[in-house]
């Protein structure tokens, strides 16, 4: 409630209340199996609680804080369950949680190297920390030509390397004339939409994307990639740009960089990988296999706020050629110049991305590493995978339950035998008791349950629980 500090909150109150709110949060942790997993709301539910119109008056924070427990809590459907198994994780973790908390409290805004040294320095530096971790090719490393930065997420990610691939494919002469329907971009059937997106946005339109056909394991055939290429070289197209992907959203299916990578360098064309969850898995030396080839690539990305413990939003996106993305998308107006930047000495990283202003993210990823270790965030990933392929050999075991691909790391897409409605009933049911939240795919025209393992607190327990229940509701359901 304003006080006479002319509405502000006062240092001492910030105190009582950001304790009250770490409080909040620690509880909600401590409980958070007690609520369904998804919301269970109706469209409209939420808003219609809500008040007409905003206060006159400033309220209370007491009492804003105990709406967030009996309006909000709802119609939140709870990704940090260890009973969300849909989509992909978006493990948070509480050092990254603070850090977040840091980054908010310091405000700083890290357009430029001069508006917050710390602010770059750090990032620099956490990247290359993380491409040593991951075991990346080092021209991915700052101190080559190229270097990370960190992105809001890989569609964004995506989007950047497609804008400087579009321009690298032009001599930098699309950001002058625009694009004039000749260049070509490529990624699989199975790749992410936001390549649709990227290319929509771009200015390359959606008739010049080709979606590449994939072999068994829903890997993109790079012999029909290579196929594609020399037709449209043939049309007087331009080739510009593939997007190979370690770790499709559907079925986790690892595209071959090795031979993509090889197309890529013959054909001068642009190669970037996305590893959005899977790339995470490369702390552990084991799973490094599914970057064989990776040195072939102009960019990398990958998402910690998908799989190590770093709260949304934190994309790493590295090139090899810093020079090529920065002058694609620098703009130099009069009020951003200064002499460090003018020096030449500093990275700026607006320059690197869409958007002009950036947040401390960084802090995040700074956090976690320190707290966790490389040894601590390695024990957690191995784990995740051990269950995966543990509930992937108790379908197997099943009679009435079959796997539908592969299971590389921590997905496992799966089906019972009675076809697709059958399926999608399961789901329903299993979605609906708010024990467990799974999602579904199509593979081969069929339908298919997605089980993806990698929440914070996931643990075996919560795995086995998950298939009980998948069996229980399967029984119920073929008795009904």
């Amino acid at each position: 409630m304003p006080t006479e500090s002319g509405y502000h909150m006062t240092p001492d109150d910030f105190r009582q209340f950001g304790r009250a709110v770490v409080d909040w949060i620690a509880d909600y942790y401590e409980n958070i199996e007690d609520y369904p997993v998804l919301a269970q709301v109706e469209p409209g539910e939420i808003r219609a609680k809500l008040p007409k119109g905003p206060p006159l008056v400033g309220e209370s924070f007491e009492d804003i804080l105990a709406d967030i427990s009996d309006l909000i809590l709802p119609g939140i459907t709870h990704w940090q369950s260890p009973n969300f198994f849909a989509f992909w994780p978006a493990n948070a973790s509480g050092p990254s949680i603070l850090a977040d908390l840091l980054s908010s409290g310091l405000g700083v805004q890290g357009m430029s190297w001069v508006t917050s040294p710390a602010c770059t320095e750090l990032e620099t530096h956490v990247l290359d920390w993380l491409a040593g971790m991951l075991g990346l090719p080092e021209k991915f490393m700052s101190h080559t030509a190229g270097g990370g930065v960190i992105q809001d997420t890989a569609s964004s990610a995506t989007l950047t390397a497609l804008l400087a691939a579009r321009e690298r494919a032009t001599n930098f002469s699309s950001n002058e004339r625009g694009c004039d329907g000749q260049l070509v971009a490529y990624a699989s059937t199975q790749a992410h939409s936001s390549i649709e997106k990227a290319v929509k946005i771009a200015g390359i339109g959606k008739r010049n994307l080709r979606l590449i056909e994939v072999d068994r394991n829903y890997a993109m055939v790079a012999e029909a990639l290579v196929q594609h290429v020399q037709v449209d070289r043939a049309a007087g197209l331009i080739p510009c740009f593939v997007c190979a992907t370690l770790g499709t959203t559907s079925s986790n299916a690892l595209d071959p960089i090795q031979d993509i990578g090889t197309i890529c360098k013959n054909e001068g064309i642009w190669l970037h990988v996305d590893a959005a969850m899977s790339g995470t898995a490369a702390l552990c030396p084991e799973y490094r296999f599914i970057q064989e080839g990776l040195e072939l690539a102009d960019s990398y990305c990958f998402n910690p706020h998908k799989w190590m413990f770093t709260n949304f939003d934190c994309d790493c996106f590295y090139v090899d050629d810093r020079t090529a993305l920065v002058q694609t998308l620098s703009v130099l107006p009069e009020y951003l110049r200064n002499k460090p930047t003018e020096s030449g000495e500093v990275l700026d990283y607006r320059d690197w991305h869409i958007q002009l202003g950036r947040r401390f993210r960084s802090l995040k990823l700074w956090f976690v590493i320190r707290y966790y270790g490389v040894e601590g965030l390695q024990y957690h990933i191995r784990r995740h995978v051990e269950l995966a392929k543990r509930f992937a050999s108790w379908v197997e075991r099943h009679p009435d339950f079959e796997l539908a691909a592969p299971i590389p790391l921590n997905l496992v897409c799966f089906r019972h035998r009675k076809g697709d409605g059958f399926n999608r009933r399961i789901m329903e049911a299993v979605n609906q008791s708010g024990n467990i939240y799974l999602t579904h795919t199509t593979l081969d025209d069929r339908f298919v349950l997605r089980l993806c393992v990698g929440q914070t607190y996931t643990e075996e327990v919560h795995v086995r629980r998950a298939w009980e229940l998948l069996q229980r509701t399967a029984a119920a359901l073929n008795e009904a």
